[in-house]
């Protein structure tokens, strides 16, 4: 049975990945980088004012602080620190380069698609805040029900479901590598403690968030400088590496260069999540002033999460020059490499450590399916069989094997972003019309704040009345 669902998953991917989504992510992102003027860069230092002031909220609601640590809690986890093994062990260090690549060019579709969500979020009546995300703007904004049906579906596969049986896998393997725990006990754990949590409610994600995300990834970052600075020597070596081989130059091998593309490209799109249209969920929820301002840190978000936490992996394991071995690929191959550098305590270290990575991961992925299945039906029916179905896949993440859960990923992944970047691209004039209204305000010594006339001729817009004070 997994070796016809492998077959099949494989003619899939092989479809997807081949040109399309290559065309839709590299092409899409250049077109709203260059469209945008090249924001990632022009404004770069407002996007850290911005997260810096994003602290302060309206009591009872969710700042773009803690928006943001929804949206990182699902970025930053087992694609950070598996996926990143596996685009070596697969593409070579070379993928490293393309996933740098695909951060930056990305980080403007994360703009687009995030601003566009709070343009477009609607009211919440069971807990007075906001909620949104691209099955919004896809019914609001393109008039489009029936696409943000498929993406509703689409994305609670995907997150709710498989993605969460990606980090559960993470967590099990892990665990059996450093103590010999077995993973069905495990994922029978994992399930227990994870039923608790989700009866929580968004607010109680994101202050678990708030707090798992930060302090994991300075820890994390910490161990890679540790490593860095320890062999600082062969920093030229490293990157000439990276680059070499991200054009095919090193090796002999034909296909080096199509395998490090790839490999890049999807590890750094299940990391980093650009033009997906996952984060857009969670940035829909912020109490902001204008659409803009959470556009800006969810852009910061894809630099933070790529740049710096997923070039931490991969200098883990080529400074430690750990991925020539054989056999290791995955969680295992980034443990092999802290023990090489740290000792053995640092391979179950990393066991813990990406055991509460991936739990906060799976509470953003949870709140991901949740919010998109109350857009399908907001019967709580739904939501119950949706719980135990989530549950569900932590136990079968938690014993079937690594590669069929993550080329199940890549699948659900692919037709997410194919069917999110066509509504982007389609409603990215309004977006760069916010963004022109956000600095040109910005030039005028203002603090921006957006209203619905903000944008000439912009309808089905609920949250931004003529009173601005209503958006704060």
């Amino acid at each position: 049975m997994e070796q016809t669902l492998q077959s099949i998953i494989n003619i899939i991917n092989d479809f997807l990945w081949s040109r399309l989504l290559i065309v839709l992510l590299i092409g899409g992102g250049l077109y709203f980088t260059f469209r945008s003027r090249f924001l990632q860069i022009r404004l770069f230092k407002e996007m850290l004012r911005v997260i810096r002031e994003s602290k302060n909220k309206t009591p009872g609601s969710i700042s773009s602080f803690q928006a943001f640590a929804i949206s990182m809690a699902a970025r930053v986890g087992t694609g950070n620190i598996t996926g990143v093994a596996l685009a070596i062990s697969l593409g070579g260090p070379g993928a490293v380069f393309w996933m740098w690549i695909i951060a930056i060019i990305g980080s403007a579709s994360s703009f687009i698609e995030s601003t566009l969500a709070q343009i477009y979020k609607v009211r919440d009546g069971k807990t007075g805040g906001f909620r949104g995300g691209p099955a919004y703007y896809m019914q609001l904004g393109l008039n489009q029900r029936w696409m943000g049906a498929l993406f509703a579906v689409l994305i609670t596969l995907s997150f709710g479901l498989v993605f969460n049986a990606v980090q559960s896998n993470t967590i099990s393997v892990a665990f059996e590598n450093s103590f010999g725990m077995d993973r069905l006990t495990l994922g029978i754990i994992m399930a227990i403690i994870f039923g608790v949590i989700i009866f929580g409610g968004v607010k109680r994600i994101a202050v678990w968030s708030e707090w798992i995300v930060v302090v994991l990834a300075m820890l994390y970052v910490g161990a890679a400088l540790f490593i860095m600075l320890a062999n600082i020597s062969r920093l030229p070596e490293v990157i000439s590496v990276i680059v070499k081989s991200a054009f095919g130059l090193e090796q002999a091998v034909g296909g080096a260069f199509g395998a490090a593309l790839m490999n890049g490209i999807k590890r750094g799109l299940f990391s980093n999540e650009a033009g997906m249209g996952s984060a857009p969920n969670a940035a829909a929820t912020a109490t902001t002033s204008h659409p803009a301002k959470q556009g800006l840190i969810q852009s910061l978000g894809v630099l933070i999460d790529t740049l710096v936490i997923c070039t931490s992996t991969a200098f883990i394991i080529l400074f430690t020059g750990a991925y020539k071995q054989t056999g290791l690929d995955g969680i295992e191959l980034t443990q092999a490499a802290l023990g090489m550098q740290m000792g053995a305590w640092a391979a179950d270290f990393l066991a813990i450590m990406i055991l509460l990575f991936a739990f906060s991961t799976l509470l953003g992925n949870y709140y991901y399916g949740e919010t998109n299945i109350e857009f399908l039906n907001s019967r709580r029916i739904w939501i119950w069989i949706y719980r135990i179905a989530v549950l569900g896949m932590v136990l079968f993440g938690s014993v079937t094997s690594v590669k069929l859960v993550w080329d199940m990923a890549d699948v659900f992944m692919g037709l997410m972003a194919t069917v999110n970047f066509i509504a982007i691209i389609l409603l990215s004039k309004t977006a760069l019309a916010a963004l022109k209204d956000y600095t040109s305000q910005r030039k005028a010594g203002k603090d921006p704040v957006f209203t619905k006339n903000s944008i000439p001729g912009l309808a089905n817009v609920e949250c931004w009345d003529d009173s601005p004070t209503e958006t704060k």
